[in-house]
């Protein structure tokens, strides 16, 4: 791959922002961040690509499906949106369709195209099921967590579960122990629980509010616990739909945006439209992008997901919240790839993957470039 240069107004690097910026390119890798590209290059902020670890599919498919080219095109279309590295997230389902899902992943994984697995489920609370099948819902006993080690390899990167749980403390050491993080969610655990899972090794916080206890003044639940814990990184699902801008503004305010990363969830639907569609063992339907659980009543459902993007969701903080462009980039790739220990993505410096996306200063997409190659190329 010959070298080559990417010349830009502004360029976030780790130490903060190089002007008239000129990045240079070798063999799909940064060689170097330097100023001198004054008048010369795209009138454009060049961020690190983003990094989603929590997202179940695109165009009509599902992660973990049978067939590795569906599972590529879902790929394929979240990295036309800037997610150059991505974890593929699963739902609740029965433990052996888990194990082949995995088997599928882990290739994909081995393979370059993924950076890990996320099991979201089965170990999960009832009264916080979301949009999850209630009756595949599991204690993590240390014969079904060993399955789901043995299975996912070491592409097994994350795993969200209900600490409460019988076997919730020993699942969360055996996990951590087998190099897995462990994501506080779909739980409805109080706060001294919360703060006793945070000593066991849960690190993460499966999109915060969303399927947990809310906030009371007297009855805090884990949203302040998990804030306030250096710790812990959480999940913010930014669609204006999962959470008001003002409440993704107060959690990125306590915690800071070196623990804060942006997530899709996003489901089949994303990319394909409104309609019905299937999450796990669940009916879903989707109305003006909002994806619910089909009720016998018509009902709307719980939230199943969404139909985020993750140009849409650095966009919506940088408009909607008000957050500068180096902070959404600190949260949709940096802190994230931190935090996963993703060493070779995350940040524009020497040495890093040349995974780049190019936003205006309303933190709209205008390119993705990939290992060096352009996925979306800027007009």
């Amino acid at each position: 791959m010959a070298s080559s240069t990417l010349r830009v107004s502004r360029a976030v690097i780790p130490d903060g922002v190089v002007d008239d910026a000129v990045i240079t390119i070798d063999d799909g890798r940064i060689v170097s961040v330097t100023p001198g590209a004054a008048g010369e290059g795209l009138r454009l902020w060049a961020v690190p690509g983003f990094v989603d670890t929590h997202t179940h599919g695109a165009v009509g498919y599902s992660f973990g499906d049978p067939d590795p080219a569906n599972n590529q095109a879902i790929i394929d279309h979240h990295r036309s949106h800037g997610s150059t590295t991505m974890f593929a997230s699963t739902v609740t389902e029965p433990v052996e369709k888990l194990e082949a899902q995995e088997k599928v992943l882990a290739g994909l994984v081995a393979a370059g195209e993924l950076a890990g697995i996320h099991l979201e489920g089965p170990f999960l609370a009832p009264e916080r099921k979301g949009a999850h099948d209630i009756d595949l819902l599991r204690d993590p006993t240390p014969e079904l967590v060993e399955r789901l080690i043995e299975a996912g390899g070491p592409a097994l990167k994350m795993i969200t579960l209900a600490v409460e749980r019988n076997h919730g403390e020993e699942a969360t050491r055996r996990f951590r122990e087998a190099g897995v993080a462990v994501a506080f969610g779909h739980s409805d655990a109080d706060d001294v629980t919360t703060a006793e899972s945070v000593e066991w090794g849960a690190n993460v916080v499966t999109h915060l509010f969303n399927a947990m206890r809310p906030i009371h003044h007297r009855l805090p639940g884990p949203v302040p616990v998990m804030l306030s814990d250096e710790r812990v990184m959480v999940e913010l699902i930014c669609d204006g739909v999962h959470l008001a801008p003002v409440v993704a503004g107060m959690a990125i305010d306590a915690a800071g945006p070196g623990r804060v990363a942006l997530v899709t969830d996003a489901m089949s639907a994303t990319g394909t439209g409104d309609g019905r569609y299937v999450l796990g063992e669940l009916d879903v339907i989707v109305t003006d992008g909002t994806a619910r659980l089909a009720t016998a009543d018509g009902s709307p459902g719980a939230i199943a997901g969404s139909t985020l993007t993750m140009d849409r969701a650095f966009q919506f903080v940088v408009e909607q919240v008000g957050v500068s462009i180096p902070d959404a980039a600190l949260m949709a790739a940096t802190t994230p790839a931190r935090w996963h220990g993703l060493d070779e993505v995350g940040t524009l410096e020497a040495g890093r993957f040349a995974d780049v996306c190019l936003v205006d200063d309303d933190g709209a997409l205008h390119g993705v470039m990939r290992r060096g190659e352009w996925v979306v190329a800027p007009a």
